[in-house]
């Protein structure tokens, strides 16, 4: 029997749209058109600024023939230019491309020649790493340099002239153009293009490639929307928030944050470099009110020294993801004024997708008790449809017990459309119709899933699986331990045997026999690790600890 409801009641131009994080902009700059939108140093732009100079990147980009299914790609520090490109490239049609602005010239001419890059926004301090990326590429995109005025706005090659009385002009190669002279050719009035579907792609991320090649994640314009919306019912954001950018915006688009805050009618507040002095400023003189980034930027806040430090005399939402911050971290946190929220997510699903919802009658318990519950990864975001830890190859789910270990899986609508140009590794990671995330993780009987490893960084000693996490929980209990990740050591007796890398607080002391009991008094003997290596750790540029690299040492050093 045909549903009525069905009938005669079609979609049609007046009752469907395709959803886009554009809009956001648009319509903020029609209702609150002078409201501060961004913060850089001196600098601040309206709502009405921000959607003006954002058509007119678009315009200007149509005007070099770029549209639909054209990459733009962005290596940008968080800077005003980022967001606008966060508009201004999808508003052409286009997919933006942002770029890891911490990258070696050779990863960054794949991505280029991968994305078939048309165009290049760079800044000034960065055109001789892109120089060196474009010597290396079949590519050869249009280029735009963005001079950041808020830090003198001139490249390193027109700063090195000036100071050896060589006047210069320029830097700009011929086949290149000055951002704000490009967006000044723009039209204010151009009719940019909305996403002919809301399936259509507004951004490709690339994966760190610790395997191999980075592979593209790509995002849609629905996915952004939602993403972006989630975000704000998540983080409790009222109207006119005030967003400090610790996080890069080059990692999953800053979570959607571009989009997020033009959806509250909230304020950015731009930093180009991470570091405490100017955090602890643009909190106070701001009255910032949400910042995200890895524990790394937590432990740079609480670390600064006490005449960089402001009382702030309000709470700050203060988002994380990656490994549990150790309890003491948290407990500094709580007394400087952060309310820290623990988040979970991967590149290929927008960011954080995955939340530590607290309960207030938590707040009661013990701190150790406390502890244990904020080490849990969570449950699902907003607009995530399906969370779960299942057998990868059964596909079924794992018992809710908080012990049997399975594959974290991901449903819903903020999971990218695929790998660009990787169908292998789009239908892998899409097998029995859920994201395979490679994550290794527990169920607890509330729901809660809590990560014990990734799937290439499980331990096998002796046929009894080790989970990493687990022994490095352990060490970061220990007072005098600042940082601690755990590797397999090749064993000819038990196959593998755990090696922890340790970083040791500043004003702390430990050695490796004291750290080896620690972990004895708190862990079966099978568990402790074998040797202690007190060193940097390698991290990525979003502070996540590079294990690749230590398994690399491990084989090559330590063997």
């Amino acid at each position: 029997m045909e549903n009525p409801y069905n009938t005669h009641l079609d979609r049609n131009p007046a009752n469907h749209q395709p959803l886009t994080p554009l809009s956001f902009l648009r319509r903020m700059a029609t209702v609150f058109p002078e409201h501060t939108a961004i913060i850089h140093g001196s600098l601040r732009r309206t709502y009405k600024d921000f959607y003006e100079r954002s058509v007119r990147l678009a315009s200007s980009l149509a005007g070099l023939g770029i549209g639909r299914g054209d990459t733009v790609s962005v290596m940008l520090m968080n800077t005003p230019a980022m967001l606008e490109c966060h508009y201004g490239v999808p508003m052409s049609g286009a997919v933006l491309h942002s770029i890891n602005t911490r990258l070696d010239a050779k990863v960054i001419a794949f991505q280029l020649d991968h994305a078939e890059a048309k165009v290049v926004v760079v800044d000034a301090e960065l055109i001789p790493l892109m120089q060196e990326a474009l010597a290396l590429t079949e590519a050869t995109p249009y280029l735009i340099e963005y001079r950041d005025l808020e830090c003198g706005g001139f490249s390193p090659q027109v700063a090195a002239d000036s100071q050896s009385g060589v006047a210069s002009e320029t830097t700009l190669t011929p086949q290149c153009s000055d951002y704000e002279e490009f967006l000044a050719e723009g039209n204010p009035q151009f009719d940019w293009l909305m996403p002919l579907d809301e399936w259509d792609a507004i951004s490709i991320n690339y994966t760190s490639g610790t395997t191999g090649d980075p592979k593209g994640v790509v995002y849609h314009h629905r996915g952004a929307y939602l993403l972006a919306q989630g975000n704000a019912l998540i983080a409790s954001m009222p109207k006119h928030s005030i967003y400090l950018w610790t996080l890069p915006m080059f990692h999953c688009n800053g979570w959607c944050f571009p989009w997020t805050m033009s959806a509250v009618v909230g304020t950015h507040v731009c930093l180009r470099q991470v570091r405490d002095e100017p955090i602890w400023q643009a909190l106070d003189e701001h009255n910032v009110t949400h910042l995200c980034g890895a524990p790394i930027v937590m432990s740079l806040i609480n670390d600064a020294p006490e005449s960089v430090k402001r009382e702030l005399g309000r709470t700050v939402e203060f988002f994380t993801a990656a490994a549990p911050p150790p309890e003491s971290l948290l407990a500094d946190m709580k007394t400087a004024g952060f309310e820290v929220t623990h988040l979970y997510g991967l590149t290929e699903v927008y960011g954080p997708a995955v939340v530590n919802e607290w309960h207030d009658q938590w707040n009661d318990l013990d701190a150790a008790t406390q502890a244990k519950l904020k080490a849990r990864q969570g449950v699902c975001y907003t607009p995530l449809e399906g969370l779960d830890v299942m057998d990868p190859e059964t596909m079924v789910s794992v018992p809710h017990d908080g012990e049997t270990i399975g594959e974290v899986m991901f449903r819903g609508n903020v999971v990218m459309k695929g790998y660009f140009k990787n169908p292998k590794a789009t239908n892998e990671a899409f097998a029995g119709d859920w994201f395979h995330s490679g994550d290794l993780g527990v169920i607890h009987p509330d729901g809660y899933i809590q990560l014990k490893d990734r799937s290439k960084d499980i331990i096998i000693s002796g046929g009894e699986n080790i989970s990493s996490i687990e022994i490095e929980d352990v060490l970061f209990s220990h007072s005098a331990v600042a940082v601690a990740a755990v590797v397999a050591l090749p064993d000819d007796k038990w196959g593998e045997v755990p090696c922890a890398f340790v970083e040791l607080n500043s004003d702390c002391e430990a050695t490796a026999d004291e750290l080896q009991s620690w972990c004895r008094e708190r862990l079966a003997g099978f568990k402790v690790p074998k040797q202690f290596v007190f060193e940097a750790i390698p991290r990525t540029s979003t502070g996540k600890i590079q294990k690749f690299e230590l398994r690399k040492k491990v084989r090559t050093e330590l063997s």
